[in-house]
């Protein structure tokens, strides 16, 4: 994908992830706005609409849970699409977070990077 308008939002705190993730977006042609926690994505979502959301569900300050509903009530993230990328495997975390509005739950330790960017390009195109 070699369209650099796209811009995807990774929130998640794991830094080595999410710098990986940008590392290999980004060398997509993807331009890429990180949050290292819930708090910093709410505010950044006031000034940036990306393509795609990727979201973690267990992060400090605020919650990707909290984040997610946060998405679903603004007007100017509707129809945006959320990846939730969790390693929470509860069956009642899935729905929750589908009945909040997400696209997609994976299970970090059951998907490769390339499956995930492979997602995200999707969503994003």
């Amino acid at each position: 994908m070699a369209d650099g308008a796209k811009t995807i939002m990774i929130v998640e705190d794991d830094r080595f992830l999410s710098f990986l993730l940008k590392t290999r977006l980004e060398k997509d042609g993807l331009t890429v706005v990180q949050a290292f926690d819930g708090e910093a994505a709410v505010q950044a979502l006031k000034t940036t609409t990306p393509n795609v959301v990727i979201l973690d569900l267990v992060m400090p300050k605020v919650t990707g849970f909290e984040v997610l509903k946060a998405i679903s009530i603004s007007p100017q993230m509707a129809g945006v699409p959320v990846i939730v990328v969790s390693n929470l495997a509860q069956d009642s975390d899935i729905e929750k977070v589908r009945e909040l509005g997400a696209r997609e739950y994976f299970i970090k330790v059951k998907i490769s990077v390339d499956d995930l960017v492979k997602h995200i390009e999707e969503l994003a195109a």
